[in-house]
């Protein structure tokens, strides 16, 4: 079961099982998923689409004659302009909904892997973020329903392994990237290379020098994977990328990457922002994983699916580019 299968992170975990021999069912309320994420899928004998909100009364009864070995909880809505907007739906969805997997997950004796998010941590004051730093949070502030929607997730996800002995693991996702992105969806990226598509402006918000460190989605399916299979239930892991970046730099670096004219401009931030994001990944990495995917050769897989064309060959400053975000 894939909670949340037809968001960006979601169909890319769906394509991978089914292609990989799994039998997978897509469950989404199409909030803010689309279906055309999942369209290739649709005519696998292996792959079913099913709507339905997690946080429906209903939900545990309607799966609970089901055999599933594996649940993925992704299942809230995304994205930086969707938090005054979508409030309440991401705080039902991480508490009632998130309620609601658990208790199938302990009927039908299913491992458990839930996505949280860096945003758990606030906006921090230590660097990198370890899973041991409490965060720098608001419980009452302007992305509060994000923030502490999923940091009471990750309670609920350890009261149930303490008290039921369920099989669940918790990942906090820093910003990911690559293919299976809405040209639509509100995060920088695709915003960035939406709006060189259409001949506009990039917006940065504020003064671009909020930093980041983006991973590729492969790299994190990687890592889910392994957490998946070797991780300690209860235990939180951070996914990330390990070169920081600010946001100015990431519109330069998509720059230096496209044929097509960028012109930049800044814009006041519509709402308060984290002035920082690094992982500290050395807990998953003894797991065995490390990204093998760079940022500038995920933007470059990335371009022309989103009508941007990328440069023919890479110049010697391009090239200087590559090894400076080198993921080794």
């Amino acid at each position: 079961m894939v909670i949340g299968g037809a968001g960006f992170i979601g169909s890319n975990i769906c394509k991978y099982l089914v292609e990989n021999g799994h039998s997978v069912d897509c469950i989404d309320n199409f909030s803010t998923g689309r279906r055309a994420s999942i369209s290739s899928l649709e005519g696998s004998r292996s792959f079913r689409i099913i709507e339905i909100d997690i946080s429906d009364p209903d939900f545990v009864s309607e799966f609970g004659n089901e055999k599933y070995d594996e649940i993925f909880h992704l299942a809230c809505p995304t994205g930086v302009p969707n938090i005054r907007p979508m409030a309440e739906e991401m705080l039902v969805t991480c508490s009632t909904g998130t309620s609601n997997v658990l208790k199938l997950a302990k009927r039908l004796e299913s491992k458990l892997i839930f996505t949280s998010s860096a945003e758990v941590y606030g906006d921090p004051e230590t660097f990198p973020q370890s899973e041991t730093y409490n965060g720098n949070v608001d419980p009452v502030g302007p992305r509060s329903a994000y923030e502490e929607g999923k940091r009471f997730s990750e309670a609920l996800i350890a009261m149930y392994v303490n008290k039921y002995q369920i099989d669940a693991k918790i990942i906090r996702l820093f910003n990911t990237f690559g293919n299976g992105m809405s040209p639509d969806d509100t995060r920088v990226i695709p915003q960035f290379l939406k709006r060189i598509r259409l001949g506009q402006k990039i917006t940065i918000y504020g003064d671009g020098n909020q930093n980041r460190a983006h991973m590729h989605v492969q790299d994190l399916i990687r890592g889910m994977l392994l957490v998946l299979e070797r991780g300690v239930p209860g235990e939180a892991y951070n996914i990330g990328g390990s070169t920081q970046m600010t946001i100015s730099e990431l519109a330069l670096l998509i720059d230096s990457l496209t044929s097509m004219p960028v012109e930049i401009e800044f814009r006041p931030h519509f709402i308060e922002d984290h002035g920082g994001r690094l992982p500290d990944t050395t807990k998953i990495r003894g797991l065995g994983w490390s990204p093998r995917v760079t940022i500038a050769e995920g933007l470059l897989e990335m371009m022309p699916n989103y009508g941007v064309s990328a440069i023919d060959s890479a110049s010697p400053e391009t090239c200087e580019t590559f090894e400076l975000l080198s993921v080794t």
